[in-house]
């Protein structure tokens, strides 16, 4: 998991790194949204990993926000006196879904799953 500060080209480029180094052999399919830093002109895909766009607005297409509702139902009415505090709450919840089979029953999306 990274924790990067902003949603911009550079931070994802730092993503995309890091995610080519961690089982590097293994071929990694991200599947995103239209972001503009998604799509920059300045990224340099690695080689093991495949971009795949979403169409424009379906949300409800793409696997990450699955993740995030249930993040947020755990999330809801909680308080944090800091950042740092709600950072290790979202890194808590974040390991705790850090499995195969949690991921792919809560993302089973029919158009994903035939592809694995």
């Amino acid at each position: 998991m990274l924790e990067l500060p902003y949603c911009e080209t550079n931070c994802f480029q730092l993503f995309l790194d890091e995610l080519s180094k961690y089982n590097p052999k293994e071929l990694k399919v991200v599947v995103l949204d239209n972001g503009s830093f998604h799509k920059s002109k300045k990224l340099i895909v690695p080689e093991n990993i495949i971009l795949i766009f979403l169409p424009a607005y379906s949300p409800e297409l793409n696997p990450a926000e699955q993740i995030w509702e249930v993040i947020k139902k755990e999330f809801v009415g909680k308080s944090f006196h800091n950042i740092q505090n709600l950072s290790m709450y979202l890194t808590k919840m974040v390991r705790k879904l850090i499995n195969k089979p949690a991921v792919k029953s809560i993302c089973s999306y029919n158009y994903l799953l035939c592809v694995f």
